[in-house]
């Protein structure tokens, strides 16, 4: 074999090595021992927006705006020849200029060499934000339903106590109980169930109507007709669930003498709405030294979901909420 024909069968063996690299999705660089970038595949250079010529020959610590100079990482490289260890999902979490904030796992492992004296890395690298943002969405989905069920089951409870036996047979008190839990489950289906527009009036009676067992207990007043569409509808209801909820544990509604009194009006030609919710005759009342996470639900819940405000007054003679949402295009008045 001539000498052109040994360059010939090397640079076939260099091509389909480097075709097989940039087959791979995920970035990966070949590092040498002085952790110099050797070779880039192609997702590397798509993925972070460089060229070969600022890549290529450059310690890694040196690429970009210096995003990979982390000490504990260069350490970590260092010893996977030395030590013949791996790095195995590395957290860098860090802003870069063509992607923006993100979360990469990176994965470092001597090449293999028949006489075990690779003194070469392969740096792989993956993606995790949106992994990590849907494991986040889903731990405060799995919290929200844990801190919903516990409420829903407290409010059964509640339900259980305040539906007396006196003066009634087992019959109507189980009539009377039933009657109160199937409304609960209705404002449930209402709070969570796609559906056309409703009311504010209907809204609140259905979400209030299980705390409903005496008719002074919770009063709506009349207010302006208008129509809320289905985002609306469900995070007011987890809002207006949440209160009733809070009251029914600690408010006024948790005694016989308390009364919830609530109204709504339309203001600024019809691009707010405002949103009284006023307890008393209940316990006496005091600011909670933390915040729990009904507190917490109700503000985000208006903060994020409906792009309104709330205040919260923790009067001694009745806690009081006194919430403002814009109205925008989402619902219609008639």
């Amino acid at each position: 074999m001539n000498m052109e024909d040994l360059y010939r069968l090397l640079r076939t063996g260099h091509i389909q090595a480097q075709g097989i690299v940039d087959t791979v999705a995920d970035p990966m660089l070949v590092l040498d021992a002085s952790l110099c970038v050797q070779n880039a595949s192609r997702a590397f250079f798509e993925t972070f927006k460089v060229d070969r010529e600022e890549t290529i020959g450059h310690p890694i610590y040196k690429l970009g705006n210096g995003q990979w100079d982390i000490p504990e990482l260069r350490r970590l490289l260092a010893d996977v020849i030395p030590k013949a260890t791996a790095i195995i999902n590395f957290e860098v979490e860090h802003t870069f200029p063509a992607l923006g904030r993100r979360t990469m796992l990176l994965t470092a492992r001597t090449l293999f060499h028949p006489d075990g004296a690779s003194h070469t890395l392969l740096l792989s690298i993956v993606d995790a934000t949106d992994r990590y943002r849907r494991d986040m969405a889903k731990d405060m989905l799995f919290g929200e339903l844990r801190h919903r069920m516990k409420n829903l089951l407290s409010v059964v409870k509640a339900i259980a106590h305040q539906t007396t036996t006196q003066d009634r047979s087992a019959k109507e008190y189980r009539d009377v109980f039933l009657g109160r839990f199937s409304a609960l489950i209705e404002a449930q289906e209402l709070a969570y169930a796609e559906q056309d527009e409703v009311g504010v009036d209907r809204l609140l009676n259905i979400i209030l109507a299980p705390y409903a067992d005496k008719p002074e207990a919770v009063v709506i007043e009349p207010g302006e007709a208008i129509e809320l569409g289905p985002h609306m509808i469900m995070s007011l209801s987890l809002v207006l669930h949440e209160l009733a909820t809070n009251a029914a544990k600690y408010g006024a509604l948790s005694v016989p003498s308390g009364q919830v009194r609530v109204g709504w009006q339309v203001e600024d030609a019809n691009s707010k709405l405002r949103l009284k919710w006023v307890e008393s005759g209940g316990p006496p009342v005091s600011r909670p030294a933390v915040a729990g996470y009904g507190s917490q639900l109700i503000r985000s819940t208006i903060a994020y979901n409906l792009h309104g405000e709330v205040e919260q007054d923790y009067a001694v003679d009745g806690f009081r909420t006194e919430i403002v949402i814009p109205l925008g295009t989402a619902p219609s008045s008639s």
